[in-house]
């Protein structure tokens, strides 16, 4: 079932921008991963051999996608993490490495700093529960690059000041 599930996701990402449904875990390679989903924007090695690959889908996306690869190589899973569960993970006193691998690079254009403050600001726009667009912002101080606190607020781009909605392709289990 797991499999199927993981499957049918696959399929549907391949509908959002990357074609990610000939991947399969247990059997693709990391050589194969890439050419579905093309370089990621960071990567980590694991000391047990196993490596994380983080695939921010933008500039404006609402979407960041973890893949995990095993120590032989092969895909393990992908996961969304731009979401309500991943960002409770985020807490204070967390390094900026520790932030990025929960939850990949933030936008370039929303990172800002600001030294009255001696704050840096990290946002990700995201699809929050009922498909609206949301920021979640990261602040850290900027002399110990520890994560201060963090916080939500929703776009008001749209139509008439209305957070504008959005789709989201949910992958992994």
């Amino acid at each position: 079932m797991r499999g199927a599930t993981l499957a049918g996701a696959l399929l549907a990402a391949g509908c959002a921008g990357f074609n990610a449904s000939t991947l399969q875990p247990g059997v693709s390679t990391l050589p194969q991963i890439e050419a579905a989903l093309g370089k990621p924007a960071m990567v980590w090695k694991n000391p047990d051999g196993t490596s994380q690959l983080a695939y921010p889908f933008g500039p404006s996306g609402t979407q960041t996608f973890m893949v995990f690869v095993g120590a032989d190589g092969k895909l393990q899973r992908i996961t969304g993490v731009l979401n309500e569960a991943q960002f409770g993970l985020v807490q204070a006193g967390m390094t900026k490495e520790q932030v990025l691998r929960i939850l990949g690079p933030s936008g370039a254009l929303w990172t800002q700093t600001f030294p009255r403050t001696n704050t840096l600001a990290w946002t990700w726009l995201y699809c929050a529960p009922g498909n609206f667009q949301n920021y979640f912002n990261v602040m850290f101080d900027v002399s110990s690059g520890l994560v201060r606190s963090t916080g939500q607020s929703p776009v008001m781009l749209g139509r008439e000041g209305l957070t504008p909605s959005c789709t989201q392709t949910v992958l992994g289990a």
